[in-house]
């Protein structure tokens, strides 16, 4: 790239009709401190239903900071930060990480004027299970940005330590059971269905709540948490030597 900004965009986002023009403005606004330039998302949502699981966590990106799906940088800076971290191999924590380390070297991430519409796409009834990978990237974020990244990429914690609370319970009640102790593992498993069912309301409640939904999160609500959990400690392993970037410590 040649050009002084180098402008990403999602492969499935719809530009509107000015967006080449406000695109210009927001470059040209841009003072000499401002590394990067996010476009304002908005996803498309049923006007006659509830979101689905999959909708509601697509316009999420709606609120999602500095993410490449409409995101403009300064072409040298990208070039000198080495790009994008080729360690996270999804489209998922990537933009994060580069916004934090241009932040990180004093750089300033603003918003645009420029508006581009993220469409939800179309997903198989279990896309939530493969989304659990991502547990394995947060660690990851954690290893380069510290504990406290979260907060400064704008991000959302998740429930990671309600899934390792519910997996445990599950791993006791089994255990008890095979080690003859009925009674504790009986408790065990109580506390496991209970926290299985509060996260399958959690995300019951707000949405269709059709029969295919209805089975779907039911279903889902039972793999993700030991899911979550697996990739999670999958990511200690594999990101065991990751250093810190910029020496935070």
């Amino acid at each position: 790239v040649a050009a002084p900004w180098v402008v990403f965009l999602d492969d499935d986002v719809t530009v509107r009709p000015d967006w080449g023009a406000r695109l210009a403005r927001d470059l040209a606004e841009a003072g000499p401190g401002t590394v990067g330039v996010q476009g304002r998302l908005t996803v498309p949502l049923p006007d006659d239903r509830r979101p689905t699981d999959w909708e509601r966590c697509t316009a999420g990106l709606a609120e999602a900071a500095w993410a490449t799906a409409d995101m403009a940088y300064r072409t040298r800076t990208v070039r000198a930060a080495g790009g994008f971290d080729e360690r996270f191999p999804r489209a998922f924590r990537e933009d994060a990480d580069l916004a934090l380390r241009m932040m990180g070297e004093g750089w300033g991430l603003v918003r645009g004027s420029r508006a581009t519409v993220h469409p939800v796409r179309p997903a198989d009834r279990w896309i939530s299970l493969r989304t659990q990978r991502g547990n394995a990237d947060d660690v990851l974020m954690s290893r380069l940005h510290g504990s406290d990244w979260w907060f400064r990429a704008e991000a959302p914690r998740g429930r990671l330590p309600g899934h390792a609370a519910t997996t445990a319970a599950g791993l006791a009640a089994l255990v008890l059971a095979l080690a003859g102790r009925r009674r504790t593992a009986a408790v065990a498993a109580g506390l496991w269905a209970a926290g299985t069912a509060e996260f399958a309301w959690a995300r019951i409640a707000p949405g269709p709540r059709t029969a295919t939904e209805i089975t779907t999160m039911l279903a889902t609500s039972a793999a993700i948490p030991p899911l979550a959990v697996g990739h999670w400690l999958a990511g200690h392993l594999r990101h065991r030597g990751a250093a810190p970037w910029g020496g935070r410590s």
